[in-house]
């Protein structure tokens, strides 16, 4: 099924369709969780996945600049009907790819302790995870913190 999608950069016009989309596929209200300065500032840095013009994916990274060596993916979504398919997985190897050739040498991103499809996710693709941190997002917003280090070669 992935072979049907096209993976392209994202762009500033993207930040409509993604928030208009989020809150469905997670069933909860988590757009307050993308501002729209990620897509108008970092768009060059993120990927959309479409079928036939109708979004079926994303992710929202950036190449950190104050840790020279260090990228971070600060949001991904796939559309329910998708999920299974890899898209997920391709969507994160295009961005591994772009840091790659950045000359970065980690991935970060984070999710709260209660998401376990995250945490499984991001182990199946080998970052680490780390314990919870406690008031990582302020008082009440423990976080795990995921760690993968790139290599020169696809992996």
């Amino acid at each position: 099924m992935v072979s049907e999608i096209a993976i392209r950069h994202a762009e500033p016009a993207d930040y409509d369709r993604i928030v208009g989309v989020v809150d469905d596929w997670w069933g909860r209200a988590v757009h307050t969780l993308l501002p729209r300065l990620f897509l108008d500032h970092f768009h060059r840095t993120s990927f959309v996945a479409e079928r036939d013009g109708v979004l079926a994916g994303f992710v929202i990274g950036l190449l950190s600049p104050s840790i020279s060596d260090a990228a971070y993916i600060h949001f991904a979504g796939v559309a329910p009907e998708f999920r299974g398919s890899g898209l997920a997985r391709s969507l994160y190897e295009r961005f591994f790819a772009l840091a790659r050739a950045d000359r970065r040498k980690v991935v970060r991103a984070i999710t709260s302790p209660q998401n376990e499809g995250s945490i499984a996710f991001h182990s199946a693709l080998g970052f680490s995870v780390s314990e919870p941190v406690t008031a990582y997002d302020g008082a009440s917003a423990d976080r795990v913190v995921f760690t993968r280090a790139l290599t020169d070669a696809a992996g």
